[in-house]
């Protein structure tokens, strides 16, 4: 299979890519078709080391000769290779594809979170964080500070969407993850399975992080709640322990991103 030249970006053969930014329309698409967008160099072969299988491809025709490997292995495999010009690809995709490249990857079947969690110490649940910036760091910061495995609840944004993917510079595929459901009652099934369940919230008689790092339990979970109204009280009242991070500054709170970091850092494998 030659690479193949798109001159209208109405081209059928590459509706996968068509109108990126409406996030409404690919949250649909992708879940229904079965996929989702990788973007950039670094992030597609983050992807594909994953063992995460490409559907097509598409690329400025300068990525053909950079990223000439993964050109010659699709054409082995019979997958798809785009090219188009960058304002075919703007008016195809919605906006200007600086990164160079863009795939089509197949989306993993999720696996069960008993499974995901098999072996794991350390790990966390993201309830109902809606931003996918915020997300995509969540998962950088859990990869770099050696996060076992992360859930994210049934409203949670999804950590394969195209920005959280690109924020979380691939680290998406590294770290285990899956939805977990029913939530907040799997946290019981959780504890009972010997987690300690620390969900990090404002309130009085919390814990305070300090606290926590100093005694850490054998199997953590952390919990991080949505921007604006933080936990849900049913999930507080599924938690071993609510914790805090002590604050100056007449500042009551983090971004949950940074938050996270901060936990994870705190609460590592020494």
């Amino acid at each position: 299979m030659s690479v193949v030249r798109i001159e209208n970006p109405a081209d059928e053969r590459v509706r996968d890519y068509f109108s990126l930014t409406d996030v409404a329309l690919r949250r649909l698409l992708e879940t229904e078709q079965g996929l989702y967008l990788a973007e950039s160099e670094k992030v597609i072969r983050r992807a594909l080391a994953a063992g995460h299988r490409p559907r097509s491809f598409l690329m400025g025709e300068r990525w053909l000769t950079d990223l000439a490997d993964l050109v010659e292995q699709a054409e082995r495999d019979s997958v798809p290779v785009y090219t188009a010009d960058a304002g075919v690809i703007e008016a195809m995709t919605g906006f200007h594809l600086h990164r160079g490249a863009l795939a089509a990857m197949h989306r993993p079947e999720p696996a069960p979170y008993a499974e995901v969690l098999a072996g794991a110490r350390r790990a966390l649940v993201i309830e109902d964080v809606v931003d996918h910036t915020n997300v995509g760091a969540i998962f950088r910061s859990a990869a770099g500070l050696g996060v076992d495995a992360v859930l994210v609840t049934p409203r949670c944004a999804d950590p394969l969407y195209r920005r959280s993917v690109r924020v979380s510079m691939g680290t998406v595929f590294q770290v285990p993850w899956t939805r977990i459901e029913p939530w907040p009652s799997a946290l019981d099934t959780l504890r009972e399975d010997g987690w300690y369940v620390a969900s990090l919230a404002l309130g009085e008689g919390s814990t305070q992080l300090d606290e926590l790092a100093a005694d850490l339990p054998e199997k953590l979970l952390l919990v991080l709640g949505t921007e604006g109204d933080g936990l849900s009280p049913r999930t507080l009242a599924h938690s071993d322990a609510v914790v805090s991070i002590p604050m100056a500054g007449g500042v009551d709170s983090l971004n949950v991103a940074a938050a996270s970091a901060v936990a994870m850092w705190a609460t590592r494998a020494r």
